[in-house]
């Protein structure tokens, strides 16, 4: 079979299509023929080591995985001995960690669920990490609820995007910030309001919010504290440059400590079957539609990469496989 490997950190030049064996699915694992792939911020962050700390995880000098891709969708093959939710025929999507910029993965069976069947394995491929950020993000760490004011900083992003659905899922009145040209499509997905970034600062703006879910990070503690509503809470889910995730990570939560109002960084998103059947039900209502950007080959992975590196993307960048 094909897939991309690195040997090294470095820019995607480095990242080669190579002829590889099939993998065996191991007892609790099942063999996926990949159909889509989708790119995150992960993939370039994992082959830049950048931030530097990134080494620590995947190994100081060279990476100890050397392969890519989280996302997945695609048709099961063969199944493990102790495979129960599963069987060759089902089409599937989830999170597998690493390893679907390829013909073929194997993957544990609770990273995985039933693809939806009134959706496209594109759009299937396009939501497990980014559902799994902002659902996590919104419920367990902002504790989202109806009615109320939520604003999403990056809500034409793939994290964005998601975001923005989900919040009108839980009835609230969302503003989205993101720039001049994707204020229609933003709007399209169910944004109340809209900011224009380039013209606007929504934190001195006089509108204050219950919640504010920031896919970017590119905002001061004090930016955020000064939006807010009392008893209000800022959920970071992304960063900018070292000095404003410190800032983030350390002032706010000396800052939180101060009122009522709540800044700081969530947690690593939390890959589980639970939420990825949460993320299916809401893609199966069309209460979130994934928002897809551009697809490139398996072969083109590489200039799929340096596209979302530009942080233009308009939702998800996809790698369709095998089709």
């Amino acid at each position: 079979m094909k897939t991309i490997v690195w040997t090294k950190y470095g820019s995607p030049d480095l990242l080669q299509l190579k002829e590889v064996e099939k993998p065996v699915p191991k007892d609790n694992e099942v063999l996926i023929k990949i159909h889509a792939a989708s790119v995150n911020p992960l993939d370039w962050h994992r082959m830049r080591a950048s931030p530097f700390l990134v080494r620590l995880g995947e190994g100081f000098f060279k990476p100890k995985d050397t392969k890519l891709g989280a996302d997945v969708a695609g048709i099961v093959e063969a199944v493990g001995s102790s495979v129960t939710q599963f069987r060759p025929g089902d089409a599937v999507f989830g999170e597998i960690g690493a390893g679907s910029f390829a013909e073929y993965a194997a993957a544990r069976e609770d990273r995985l669920a039933l693809k939806p069947a009134n959706i496209s394995f594109e759009e299937a491929a396009a939501s497990p990490v980014v559902g799994f950020t902002a659902l996590q993000g919104m419920r367990d760490t902002g504790h989202i609820q109806s009615g109320q004011k939520v604003l999403v900083n990056g809500a034409a992003g793939g994290v964005g995007t998601f975001a923005v659905q989900l919040a009108k899922s839980y009835g609230t009145e969302v503003t989205g910030v993101c720039s001049t040209r994707n204020l229609d499509m933003v709007r399209s997905i169910g944004a109340d309001h809209v900011i224009d970034y380039t013209r606007e600062d929504f934190t001195r703006n006089g509108q204050r919010y219950d919640l504010i879910y920031d896919a970017i990070g590119n905002r001061s503690v004090f930016a955020y504290r000064r939006a807010l509503k009392p008893g209000g809470k800022c959920v970071i889910a992304g960063f900018t440059t070292m000095p404003r995730l410190f800032e983030h990570m350390i002032l706010g939560s000396l800052i939180t400590k101060i009122g009522s109002k709540q800044v700081g960084m969530m947690g690593v998103a939390n890959p589980n079957q639970p939420d990825l059947l949460i993320i299916k039900e809401l893609l199966e209502s069309g209460k979130v539609k994934s928002v897809i950007d551009r697809c490139y080959p398996l072969s083109e992975t590489p200039e799929a990469i340096r596209y979302l590196e530009k942080g233009h993307a308009r939702g998800k960048v996809i790698i369709t496989v095998g089709q």
